[in-house]
């Protein structure tokens, strides 16, 4: 199978999830495997938001909306076109994929496929519903791939190498079990966004989107903001304010009020505005419903700060802070070619 057909069959991919960006599916008539699969896709969306209350429909949406946009022809071919993929033989690489938003492990998926490997996949149990379908219309486009995907719930075995993502503690495990082979190893990061008083609330309320999408449970979320001396705080709750409809959410809510107790407990100072609790502290990662808080003197010292603290940070959120900032509104809708801790999937896989 030529990259060119591999290319074309996530290319349709894209084009079948374009049908479920918004809660009211729309069917496009000129997909040929509707008959097939889109009511079955349907069922599983709606399954996956009974199984597993953090993934609700719009964010199940967003989630296909993102992965639409992505799998089109140039930005695959974009991808793409800076390695050398073709090969005559092929791996088998085992992926295990964490489950803290939904389809979290699709690109290490696609990825595989598309370096022309075979893929071995462990998904959490909080995210099991979408992929194995997609796989199989994936299949039934190319049916080249019957013989290179296999998902597993037993130990795994009978591959090549390893890609594996979870908590600082599970990666210690992976590291234990899966040292020996070829791997990609991903533990905790988070996201950060530094502010410098001169935000519009135009971007102030996209910063919103970068804060609470997926309820924050993603390590693009920005779980931490970098404010001057004396910043503040009240054109950043005006303009997030639309976001508050997530306190609705009955698993929010209770993490809302269970992290809340605990704050006033142990007589932490708080800003807060019912539905999100700002909190002055040095570490990343923010529980939910919380977001840690650090002011700064010098900007070019805290990039230094930010530099040596780079295996913790997944994202840096502010305009124009160098190459490698992320705008206001775009951690979750990363490029195929940003990859997930700086590590270059494509790369390593096309070097088996």
């Amino acid at each position: 199978m030529t990259l060119e057909n591999r290319l074309i069959a996530f290319e349709k991919i894209g084009l079948f999830l374009a049908q479920f960006t918004t809660p009211t599916f729309k069917k496009n008539a000129a997909e040929d495997l509707n008959n097939t699969y889109f009511e079955a896709f349907s069922m599983q969306l709606k399954r996956q938001c009974e199984f597993n209350a953090w993934f609700t429909l719009d964010q199940l949406n967003y989630a296909c909306k993102n992965w639409s946009e992505s799998l089109t022809a140039s930005n695959l071919k974009h991808w793409t076109s800076v390695y050398t993929l073709d090969k005559n033989t092929s791996k088998t690489i085992a992926i295990i994929m964490a489950g803290n938003i939904p389809l979290v492990g699709f690109h290490d998926f696609i990825s595989v496929l598309i370096s022309g490997h075979k893929v071995l996949v462990k998904q959490s149990h909080h995210d099991k519903h979408l992929l194995p379908l997609l796989a199989k219309y994936l299949e039934f486009i190319a049916p080249e791939f019957k013989e290179c995907i296999r998902f597993s719930d037993e130990k795994l075995d009978g591959f090549d190498a390893v890609i594996a993502t979870g908590s600082n503690n599970t990666a210690r495990y992976f590291d234990y079990y899966f040292g020996k082979y070829p791997n990609i190893i991903r533990n905790n990061r988070n996201s950060v966004a530094i502010l410098t008083g001169a935000e519009t609330e135009a971007e102030l309320n996209l910063l919103g989107e970068d804060i609470f999408t997926y309820f924050g449970l993603g390590c693009r979320n920005v779980s931490k903001l970098f404010v001057p001396k004396n910043y503040n705080f009240d054109l950043f709750f005006k303009a997030i304010y639309p976001f508050n409809n997530l306190i609705s959410n009955q698993k929010y809510q209770n993490n809302y009020d269970y992290n809340k107790a605990v704050y006033l407990m142990s007589l932490f100072k708080l800003l807060e505005n019912g539905f999100l609790m700002l909190k002055e502290d040095t570490s990343y990662a923010s529980p939910i419903a919380s977001l840690f808080y650090e002011y700064y003197d010098d900007l070019e010292q805290l990039e230094t700060k930010l530099a040596l603290d780079s295996d913790k940070i997944q994202c840096i959120v502010k305009q124009g802070l160098n190459k490698k900032a992320v705008a206001f509104g775009k951690t979750q809708k990363p490029h195929l070619w940003d990859y997930a801790d700086g590590v270059d999937t494509l790369a390593f896989l096309q070097n088996l």
